[in-house]
């Protein structure tokens, strides 16, 4: 079973070499297009047919694709008897939004409100 807890806080300090990976690997259409089929199919995940009939890819392009994606931890994979079923790992989503939302207008500085003048 995994750790929630460090779960938690390997994501928190997701460092920016693993960010730029998983922000590469979903920068390409094919890839983008499977993830997002990956994540509206939930926890449950996607048999690896499904989802190839579904995208209508070729397996090779599928499996390739599915290698980058899984190398950069954004999808897992299980076997069940015979059937290889996809999933996006979502606390990994999850963690490149926070890393990426993170310090969202860290450096802005606020302006001061302005009254509203009457024009004569």
């Amino acid at each position: 079973m995994v750790d929630s807890a460090s779960v938690f806080w390997q994501l928190c300090d997701m460092k920016i070499e693993d960010a730029a990976a998983r922000l590469e690997a979903l920068g390409n259409p094919t890839r983008l297009q499977i993830y997002r089929a990956l994540v509206r199919a939930g926890e449950p995940g996607l048999a690896v047919g499904k989802l190839q009939a579904k995208l209508d890819l070729a397996a090779s392009t599928l499996s390739h694709h599915l290698k980058t994606l899984i190398t950069v931890d954004l999808v897992t994979q299980e076997r069940q008897t015979t059937t290889l079923i996809c999933r996006a790992n979502y606390p990994v989503m999850q963690g490149l939004v926070e890393f990426l939302a993170d310090e969202c207008c860290a450096d802005a500085v606020c302006a001061p409100a302005q009254s509203k003048a009457k024009v004569a």
